[in-house]
């Protein structure tokens, strides 16, 4: 449901909300209850994840639902900045163990890890910036999650792991993005004593773009989205794409080809 101009919203049965002036706001439900809470403010679309009973786990259903929050606001040319974070006290523990069991088969596993990866690649390939917010605890996944966004905003409270090796199931793919995001002596002691970081330890590291005391977290992420709204969003959206290309290119190719970008 979207709701523009003030008015009051049944967006969940019995639940009446007041939206204000300039603000969208949308309930992602599934049968287990809301997974997503998505709300629009000056352009800007804010993606929580809204299942904190679960640690706000990467469950098959969590992860459809932000691809499609993220999908569906990229597509949309009011949006400037797409923002991410999770509800409760934890960004996300990473993804829901349960539904990863002998009996759910291989199969069903890698419907999993394939949705996981169509998430992650669509963070890079959405034409809009994607600022990552954690103020808890961001694992596994969830790490993963915040390791692809473009820029970090992150609270002294904040830590970042990836424990996978301690339960049997080392993180592989969240160590992708984590390695291209960190030095290696970071993400090896990461990946391979399954410890956590510290906020301050993710930011000297490069995983966290800027670090400010809690209550001033939504003030900075404010801060960013506007000076990306204050650039055209054409301009933007190439940097951006190019950007996320000439990363895996070596020198002698990334600059004939950025030079090609400029000319054109």
């Amino acid at each position: 449901m979207q709701c523009s101009s003030v008015s009051l919203c049944k967006s969940i049965p019995g639940r009446v909300r007041l939206v204000k002036a300039n603000v969208i706001d949308r309930r992602c439900l599934s049968s287990s209850g809301s997974l997503t809470i998505v709300r629009r403010e000056e352009g800007v679309e804010h993606i929580t994840l809204a299942n904190p009973k679960t640690r706000n786990a990467m469950s098959l259903d969590m992860m459809k639902k932000i691809t499609e929050d993220i999908s569906r606001a990229g597509e949309d040319k009011n949006v400037r900045t797409i923002v991410l974070r999770g509800e409760g006290k934890v960004f996300s523990a990473g993804h829901n163990l349960k539904e990863m069991t002998v009996e759910t088969g291989y199969d069903y596993h890698m419907e999993i890890f394939n949705t996981c990866e169509k998430m992650m690649q669509l963070v890079s390939q959405v034409p809009v910036p994607v600022v990552g917010v954690v103020t808890g605890l961001a694992a596994a996944a969830g790490c993963q999650l915040i390791c692809s966004c473009d820029l970090v905003v992150a609270a002294p409270t904040a830590r970042f792991s990836t424990p996978g090796a301690a339960v049997g199931l080392f993180c592989h793919t969240p160590g992708i993005p984590l390695a291209r995001r960190v030095p290696r002596a970071v993400s090896g002691y990461m990946l391979l004593t399954g410890e956590a970081i510290t906020a301050e330890e993710a930011y000297n590291a490069g995983l966290v773009s800027r670090l400010v005391q809690e209550d001033k977290v939504d003030e900075e992420v404010e801060r960013i989205c506007a000076a990306i709204a204050s650039k055209p969003r054409g301009v933007i959206t190439l940097g951006k794409r190019f950007y996320q290309q000439q990363l895996e290119l070596p020198m002698s190719l990334a600059y004939p080809a950025g030079g090609r970008v400029m000319a054109d």
